[in-house]
């Protein structure tokens, strides 16, 4: 186990540069190396058919099992839709002080909503997310502070509103201080 990186692991197809800048932000945010990786799943295990999701839960789990071993903390990143049973759908989760999270670009792009596509947006909101579910896996909690990526997201215009950055309140509870 290399407990001096986080892992950016892409379960399906996502453009090298894209992942690079995220992996770059990782990097800024939380001041460790990541590295980025390919992931294999059948997600058709996960397929709720009654739904049309992919449950959450149960994938957040089997990427723990199956790769955060190797790193400190690891995210997963899927295009896939994806809920947890007491909610219609989700952007990602993860273990709270746990080693990982998981999250998704299925619902953060603007054709889902019937809008003209916008790839630097969907790079920004899929920034947030990720750092967004580091954060709980380093132990933070939603936040109160607008500005702060870890404010709760229950729609994208939510995403949109905050920053990619841990606010300072946020950075002091990872004892971490100020930028």
């Amino acid at each position: 186990m290399d407990l001096h990186n986080i892992s950016l692991i892409s379960f399906g197809y996502f453009e090298n540069n894209i992942l690079g800048i995220i992996a770059d932000d990782i990097g800024q945010e939380f001041n460790f190396p990541v590295r980025i990786l390919e992931g294999h799943l059948d997600l058709s295990e996960f397929y709720d058919p009654a739904r049309h999701q992919y449950n959450g839960n149960m994938l957040l789990k089997e990427v723990d099992t199956r790769y955060a071993a190797e790193s400190f903390k690891t995210l997963g990143l899927f295009n896939v839709d994806l809920f947890i049973p007491i909610l219609t759908f989700i952007f990602g989760q993860a273990f709270l002080q746990g080693r990982t999270g998981i999250a998704s670009v299925y619902r953060l792009s603007n054709e889902r909503y019937g809008m003209k596509m916008d790839e630097e947006l969907l790079l920004n909101r899929t920034r947030k997310e990720v750092i967004h579910e580091l954060g709980h896996t380093f132990g933070l909690i939603h936040c109160s502070i607008p500005s702060c990526v870890m404010r709760s997201s229950t729609y994208v215009e939510d995403i949109d509103q905050k920053s990619r950055f841990l606010c300072t309140k946020c950075r002091s509870e990872m004892g971490m201080g100020k930028l």
